[in-house]
């Protein structure tokens, strides 16, 4: 063992000595419990950043953790390859997205075995890949089998510069999320995904999930949007033709004042043609495509709106009320339409105030009256019903149930439930993704492609123009090719998938990766499967972990898994900042991890990412902090060098305690196994557990001070600098490894078993008792362990500091709490 901590030359040995001896490979013939770890794979996009290296750092701990504790751990790795960055470089760089992708997969894969973390690379995966994108496509025509995929013309969310539809959650801030660009609406023929008839499915199981965060779960709930209430219909004016619209507040409808359609509604055109309002609607509906479903709909933006010359009934009172157009109704949220009662929804009454439409109160407070002319806002609390006919007097929560029987009743509306998720679109006018496998055939209408003719190959030689259009149009020996039903010449679909499809299953493909017949081997989905801890940022709490318990309940429903849920429990991290901010080139604040893999090597940044914070919150940069980790592994380093010689050869068994010293140690060692070890595994909490390994280096230190060299007792030394190895070793696995050879053991410590505490060791033979004298700390004294409650207040009596305290005083009453406390009260005497 060297004298220098070399970790440039450490720690790219023992990487090759775990590849070469396949250490890290899973098998599903272990007879050990099987452990799924998965972190959320990556992007391709050239380069590791600080927060793909607390990912995957935080991932490994677990995993190999998890190893050590005995489980048959998975633990793979992939790439999330399709997607817009690589179009882009390749307008901008002239390089071709495969081969700009694959370029940055092998770079990233050398970054990521530079990291040590201990993945099993015979099942990495790419899913730019043919080998995988065959099973997406297969997958899409399950989905289309089981009417779970199907096409229609929509208006949908588009960016112009990317020249590519977005889904709702693509989009951020009316922008989209990826390029920063105002995002329009258009009218497409896109394919969706019926996410919508598992809406019940996927919020009822959250349930099942406690081993996720609270936070998720919430963002997943709100997303999905359930509400209960009651579909009324309206009725035109003059032709009867029905309007329903859906209210979670069925009491209010005495309030009815105006009613509002979308502008896309196609009643709004019928309703116009040939009226005075035709132009000025037209050119209405024609702004309100220019703007984002989010721009529409967000609270602080102002809300536009016209008369369109129509009027419908009230079906309760029948009474006539204005209809008019306004950008905040979306055609495809409920049904298009909704009721406008301004005295009781704020949105409402903003509209009504600044186009001078009435406000008539029908819900007052308990115990007061509200003016409509002098409201300042809507009320929207519960309340007493008023001017609604025979519900007048009805608490408002009883008048919803009374109004929606009524309503049953006449036929003019029902009880209904309804959501805000809507299926997803998975279109996207680019080329690099997954082709859709659907041919389009003039005689026979949409032809799914033949399971036996997947893959829908990508072709090479397209040209990469943002024009609005796949590139895959201009691609002749792509686009034309035979009906697979009548042999007729026809023409293929050019869209391809949304990245989103392709990171739906991505965890299923890791149980079988080089199966060639099937997308993944029900017999190593059932060992494997469901993921027992998944880790990645929170921001895919919505997309990406919604789209995969879609996915994983609908392969369940088709019979091929044999579990609803993919992810048993959920670890969101959060990011990496410095100087309070977001890593990014532009704010030039990036940390490089090569950087500082090449000046502390991959165990310093490891253990300061993990040291830093608790994973889920968080972390600050700080080059102080990963110095101090540096300094850190060097200490333990030359302590272990120092006793290197020494303990060699010595049994760990023929430990005994001869002095003080040594069982201080030894009580050391053993809360330090236990407080890492729960740590871990029950709080995550990294950074404590770290802390505890440091406390337990300090302690080896003091020992080595302070007891002669020639008293120091070694077999107690050997015990405690293995377990400390041991229990390093998840977190820095190189050093650990070396430092393990260093004493002269020869299989590889990542073998290991996670070493146990001796609870009987935890037992201190004194303790510190705090004495209060009524409830003020007065003194503090060390007695033997487990003293008895007399002996325990003899001695604090016969104590002449305590005597001082008590001098004309007279002794009430003695509360002793064994080995912590003695509380004295007293009183004058006298």
């Amino acid at each position: 063992m060297e004298a220098r901590y070399n970790f440039k030359e450490i720690e790219p040995k023992w990487q090759r000595r775990w590849e070469a001896n396949e250490l890290y490979k899973a098998r599903e013939d272990d007879p050990r419990p099987k452990f799924y770890c998965l972190e959320m794979f990556p992007y391709p996009s050239g380069n590791l950043h600080m927060g793909h290296v607390r990912n995957y750092t935080i991932g490994d701990v677990v995993a190999r953790f998890k190893r050590m504790r005995g489980f048959n751990v998975l633990h793979p790795m992939g790439w999330d390859a399709f997607g817009l960055p690589a179009e882009n470089a390749a307008i901008k760089h002239g390089i071709h997205p495969a081969e700009w992708t694959w370029k940055n997969i092998a770079n990233m894969r050398r970054q990521l075995k530079s990291m040590g973390i201990s993945y099993d690379w015979d099942r990495e995966i790419a899913t730019c890949h043919p080998s995988y994108y065959k099973w997406t496509q297969w997958l899409f025509l399950q989905m289309y089998k089981h009417g779970l995929a199907y096409r229609k013309k929509a208006a949908v969310n588009w960016c112009p510069s990317c020249a590519t539809v977005l889904a709702n959650e693509q989009v951020v801030g009316g922008a989209c999320e990826r390029c920063g660009t105002p995002v329009t609406r258009r009218d497409l023929e896109q394919w969706f995904f019926r996410i919508t008839k598992y809406a019940d499915r996927l919020l009822e199981d959250l349930k099942k999930l406690p081993g996720w965060p609270e936070k998720v779960k919430v963002m997943q709930e709100n997303w999905i949007g359930k509400s209960f209430g009651a579909e009324v219909v309206f009725r035109l004016e003059g032709s009867g033709e029905e309007i329903p619209v859906f209210t979670t507040r069925p009491d209010t409808l005495f309030g009815v004042t105006y009613m509002v359609l979308a502008p896309e509604h196609p009643l709004v055109v019928k309703l116009t043609r040939g009226t005075p309002y035709e132009d000025k609607v037209e050119k209405f509906i024609e702004a309100a495509r220019h703007l984002s479903t989010l721009d529409r709909t967000a609270t602080e933006k102002e809300k536009e709106g016209m008369f369109i010359g129509a009027y419908a009934i009230n079906p309760v009172n029948g009474e006539r009320v204005p209809v008019w157009i306004a950008n905040y109704v979306l055609m495809e949220y409920g049904t298009g339409a909704v009721m406008g009662v301004p005295a009781h929804d704020q949105r409402d009454f903003e509209f009504a105030r600044k186009y001078g439409l009435p406000i008539k109160v029908v819900i007052k407070p308990p115990n007061g009256e509200l003016d409509p002319s002098s409201m300042e806002q809507a009320y929207v609390e519960p309340g007493i019903m008023i001017n609604s006919g025979p519900f007048t007097g009805l608490p408002s929560e009883e008048g919803k149930e009374k109004v929606i029987a009524y309503l049953e009743e006449k036929g003019a509306g029902c009880r209904k439930v309804n959501y805000k998720l809507r299926d997803w679109l998975i279109s996207r006018q680019r080329y690099w993704g997954a082709p859709i496998p659907i041919i389009y055939c003039d005689r026979c209408g949409i032809v799914p492609v033949p399971e036996e003719d997947l893959p829908v190959i990508l072709p090479e030689g397209v040209e990469f123009k943002p024009t609005g259009e796949s590139p895959l149009k201009e691609c002749p020996e792509f686009v034309h090719t035979t009906c697979p039903s009548c042999g007729s010449p026809a023409r293929r679909e050019t869209d391809t998938m949304d990245t989103f499809v392709c990171s739906s299953w991505y965890f299923l493909r890791y149980t079988s990766p080089h199966s060639q017949d099937v997308p993944f081997e029900r017999d190593k989905v059932d060992y494997w499967m469901n993921v027992d801890q998944y880790i990645g940022g929170v921001e895919h709490a919505i997309l990406h972990l919604m789209y995969a318990r879609f996915f994983t309940k609908a392969l369940y429903d088709f019979g091929l898994v044999g579990v609803e849920e993919p992810f048993q429990n959920l670890l969101t991290q959060g990011m990496v900042l410095k100087d309070g901010g977001k890593m990014s080139k532009s704010k030039g604040n990036v940390v490089s991890p090569e950087e500082i893999i090449e000046r502390y090597g991959a165990d310093t940044a490891r253990l300061f990412i993990l040291f830093a914070a608790p994973p889920e919150r968080d972390l600050e940069w700080s080059d102080q902090g990963v110095e101090g980790c540096y300094r850190f592994l060097n200490r333990v380093w030359r302590l272990v060098y120092h006793y290197s010689n020494k303990v060699r050869g010595i049994q760990e068994d023929e430990v005994r305690l001869m002095r003080k010293a040594d069982k201080e140690l030894y009580r050391l060692l053993h809360a330090t196994i236990k407080k890492v070890t729960e740590d871990i595994e029950e709080r995550f909490n990294f950074n404590t557990a770290i802390s505890a390994i440091m406390e337990l280096v300090n302690g080896l230190y003091d020992y080595q001070e302070q007891i002669d060299p020639a008293d120091q007792n070694l077999p107690l030394l050997k015990e405690a600098l293995s377990k400390l190895i041991v229990l390093l070793a998840p977190f820095t696995p190189h050093i650990a490894e070396e430092l393990w050879q260093g004493i002269g053991k020869e299989r590889s410590v990542h073998l290991e078993s996670w070493p146990e505490y001796d609870p009987e060791a935890l037992v201190a033979d004194e303790v510190t008792v705090v004495v209060q004298i009524n409830g003020k700390v007065r003194d503090r004294i060390r007695v033997p362990a487990g003293l008895k409650e007399e002996e325990l207040r003899e001695a604090v009596l016969s104590r002449e500091k305590i005597a001082a305290w008590l001098k004309g005083q007279e002794l009430v009453k003695v509360i002793v709490v064994p080995d912590k406390l003695v509380n004295l009260v007293v009183r004058k005497a006298g």
